[in-house]
């Protein structure tokens, strides 16, 4: 978490995978055609994050960052 909120950190897809899993998150990524989008479910209460998967490389971008920050925020989940 502290990782996420530190402006000067990278923080990798599978990072922010397991993070969003610990807060009740499960990753959909539905049909052939949905390419490198991605959405997280929260289990409990139906919240949807949306994001694409960096590539080529496997970090987030900075403003893919802030979207998730404020999207947890938004939850109270951080």
């Amino acid at each position: 978490m502290l990782k996420l909120l530190s402006r000067n950190s990278t923080v990798t897809y599978q990072e922010i995978s397991y993070l969003l899993g610990k807060l009740g998150y499960t990753e959909s990524q539905r049909g052939k055609t949905s390419g490198s989008r991605v959405a997280f479910i929260n289990r409990e209460d139906k919240h949807i994050i949306r994001l694409h998967k960096p590539h080529p490389g496997n970090e987030l971008k900075s403003y893919v960052k802030r979207e998730i920050i404020s999207e947890l925020k938004d939850k109270k989940l951080i």
